[in-house]
């Protein structure tokens, strides 16, 4: 069994440069009843916007302060022990800022033990000890909380969660051991693996409290006096504390090693076994229902050693800092100073996306709103589109009735065009067909004010073409939306050679505004994130008319890590539309992209294949095997060489990309792929994983990143 006191932890010292201490300053309380309380407070000594982290001097400090307190309790001078944050946070969780200077996995390991080690006194004090969530609590805040005897929650906290398994790693500080014990194991597989899954998706505390996580939940105008009076009265005994979710003997018996089986399956399914961590997580969570918590402990010290020094997670925290870094401040993005200030936005065509479109930008940007089409009755379609999706918020509470009302009062439609003329900005969601965009910018041209933006959201057409009978083509820039449109975070906004700094500035301010993250792409077929699916999908497609079964097809993209195997992206972009994106792709670059007439064929079809309740493709429907009889060859490739030809595919097409000044950086197309295509942060987008792969080296006989971002040796 691990001895935590008798392990030297001083060659962490070395990584203590430059970390922003969290101080553990202590203050006692004397309660109502008599009975005296010391509280430690978090804090950093900054604002709310530089988050309590917990690195090796801060750990260090806190564990001082427990010992002090430890002593305090053991000569009669304190009852209860109790912990807390700086306004708004209780701790984001360990600081990973510079974990890349671990250097070895035996300092991994020390890093996991210390966490253990100091965080475990809370539970040896000798006197009760309390969290206070009284913010934000991420990863090792929320294992603050676990390894304490009673928790409370302030009820405004921001969010709740522990999202390592998202990172490439675990929770590794108690949560894998202790959760499950307080929780049961179906909460714990939501909490520790599901949610991190479904974008990092957190608890409100509503929700950690329902689940059992935290014991209370009090307002926020008097958490702290409500967290002190609910502490003295469990110290009295006056308090019950009751816990529902523990699990029992026969849970840990039967529901437990069923959840487990069942949670396997899943991730089986829906991500493949290429990803270390969310598998590690639930091996971990399967053996927390039996042996003591040092046994636990020791579980996850070996098993964050593994992953803090592996391939994936180094990838994950290069995309983690694309995300959290760059996106913020996107490279190439004019001054926003010349930024045309909004009032009124006009979008043209009433159907889903354009609704899509309209309903998102009342809701952000809280402006008026006019949308048109060909006819009223598609106008009118749109329209209750956009006032039912607002009821929906409001019956879920996230908007009142007040709020509600103004939003639907805001949102117009017309099939009369010169209700435009006061718009700042204009964004077309029409019929992917140059023709037909070039004829509606026309007419609403003429309408417009000099000093409007015209906006295209075109997925892969020329943004110049679409603009070349304009007047005025500088106020044209595109403005690239990912379905669906109110969740994906990204932005594609393409310059042409003719886009001016305002309408580019005000495209950017929007984008903003409207809380999306935006990249800057020059005026390319497929721009970015389109233009390396289709190269997946492309792929995918050769080696079906090659003669390789689909499953074969499959199965050989797994080693990427994608959300969806090729097929299943099909099916959800639609057939039609990957139809037109391959053949917009190919006709530019025909050496290089695949299409074939007979996909425009099987696009026609309701539906192309056959899926599973999970939504696995399983094969071909009737109908479109078929229409691929007598199409595809005799020729199938091998799994092995599919990945290999997709893998040079992508490397050589970023290459081009970057010489043609597509994007400024690599880093721009990793984190466009990130948050436009959903690609998974254990790859670092993709330009991390083709260097790990050597396909960077075999095609254009360098790589993306000098030196390669990989793992740290042990």
């Amino acid at each position: 069994m691990t001895n935590y006191d008798n392990i030297d932890f001083s060659p962490l010292n070395a990584l203590t440069e430059g970390e922003v201490i969290t101080h553990s300053p202590v203050t006692d309380i004397t309660l109502r009843s008599g009975k005296k309380l010391a509280l430690i407070t978090l804090d950093n000594g900054r604002d709310h916007t530089r988050p309590n982290t917990l690195g090796p001097a801060t750990l260090q400090e806190l564990g001082q302060t427990l010992d002090t307190l430890s002593a305090r309790a053991k000569a009669g001078e304190i009852d209860a022990v109790a912990i807390t944050g700086k306004q708004y946070i209780l701790a984001a969780g360990a600081d990973l800022s510079d974990i890349t200077r671990v250097g070895s996995r035996d300092n991994a390991r020390l890093i996991a033990q210390l966490g253990h080690h100091v965080l475990g006194k809370l539970g040896t004090l000798g006197v009760p000890s309390f969290a206070f969530v009284n913010g934000l609590a991420l990863g090792g805040g929320v294992e603050i909380a676990l390894n304490s005897d009673y928790r409370t929650v302030d009820a405004s906290a921001a969010a709740i969660a522990l999202p390592e398994v998202f990172l490439g790693i675990i929770p590794g500080w108690g949560g894998a051991y202790l959760l499950p014990n307080l929780i049961g194991i179906e909460n714990a597989l939501e909490v520790v693996v599901s949610n991190p899954l479904k974008q990092n998706r957190m608890l409100k505390p509503k929700q950690a409290h329902e689940i059992g996580l935290v014991d209370e939940i009090f307002p926020a105008a008097n958490f702290l006096e409500d967290s002190l009076r609910w502490a003295d009265g469990v110290l009295t005994g006056k308090t019950k504390v009751k816990r529902p979710h523990e699990p029992g003997k026969i849970e840990r018996m039967t529901k437990w090693p069923v959840a487990i089986k069942v949670a396997r399956g899943m991730l089986e399914s829906r991500i493949g076994t290429v990803p270390k961590s969310p598998y590690v997580a639930l091996d971990l969570l399967e053996k927390a229902r039996s042996g003591t918590k040092e046994e636990g402990f020791a579980r996850e010290d070996e098993a964050l050693a593994d992953l803090v020094t592996g391939d994936q997670f180094a990838a994950s925290m290069y995309a983690f800092d694309l995300v959290q870094k760059r996106a913020k401040r996107p490279v190439g993005a004019p001054d926003k100073a010349l930024a045309r200030k909004v009032a009124k936005v006009g979008v043209i065509g009433a159907g889903l996306m354009a609704s899509q479109f309209a309903l998102l930008f009342v809701r952000k940007l809280q402006v008026p709103v006019v949308i048109t089409d060909l006819d009223q009755a598609r106008v009118d379609k749109g329209l209750s589109y956009i006032h039912d999706e607002i009821g929906k918020l409001e019956q879920k509470g996230r908007l009142d009735a007040d709020a509600a009302n103004r939003l639907r009062a805001l949102v117009t439609g017309t099939t009369d065009k010169s209700e435009f003329a006061d718009a700042d900005f204009v964004i077309e969601a029409v019929f992917e067909e140059v023709g037909v965009k070039q004829q509606v910018f026309g007419e609403i041209e003429k309408i417009i004010s000099a000093e409007a933006i015209l906006a295209t959201n075109t997925s892969s057409l020329s943004v110049e073409e679409i603009g070349a009978k304009l007047e005025h083509p500088e106020r044209l820039v595109g403005f690239h939306f990912f379905n669906p449109v109110a969740v994906m975070p990204l932005i594609e906004i393409v310059r042409t050679e003719a886009t001016s700094e305002e309408a580019l500035s005000t495209a950017f301010v929007v984008a903003k505004g409207l809380g999306k993250n935006a990249i800057l792409t020059a005026d390319a077929p497929g721009f970015v994130v389109n233009r390396l699916l289709a190269k997946v999908m492309g792929e995918a497609a050769r080696a079906v008319y090659e003669g390789t079964p689909l499953l074969t097809v499959e199965k050989a993209f797994a080693p990427l890590g994608l959300p969806m195997t090729p097929f299943q992206l099909i099916d959800l972009v639609g057939w039609k539309v990957a139809a037109h994106v391959q053949d917009t792709m190919a006709n530019a670059f025909p050496d290089r992209f695949f299409s074939s007439e007979n996909f425009h064929e099987l696009a026609e079809l309701p539906d192309v294949v056959e899926k599973d309740k999970n939504g696995k493709v399983t094969g071909w429907t009737k109908a479109a095997e078929k229409i691929l009889k007598g199409a595809v060859g005799s020729t199938p490739a091998s799994e092995a060489d599919i990945l290999r030809r997709v893998q040079d595919g992508l490397a050589q097409e970023i290459k081009i990309m970057l010489d043609e000044k597509v994007v400024p950086e690599v880093q721009d197309i990793d984190l466009a792929l990130i948050l436009g295509a959903g690609w998974p942060f254990i790859d670092g987008g993709a330009s991390v994983y083709l260097d790990r792969e050597s396909a960077s080296e075999r095609v254009f006989g360098a790589t993306f990143h000098t030196p390669p971002i990989r793992g740290i040796a042990s």
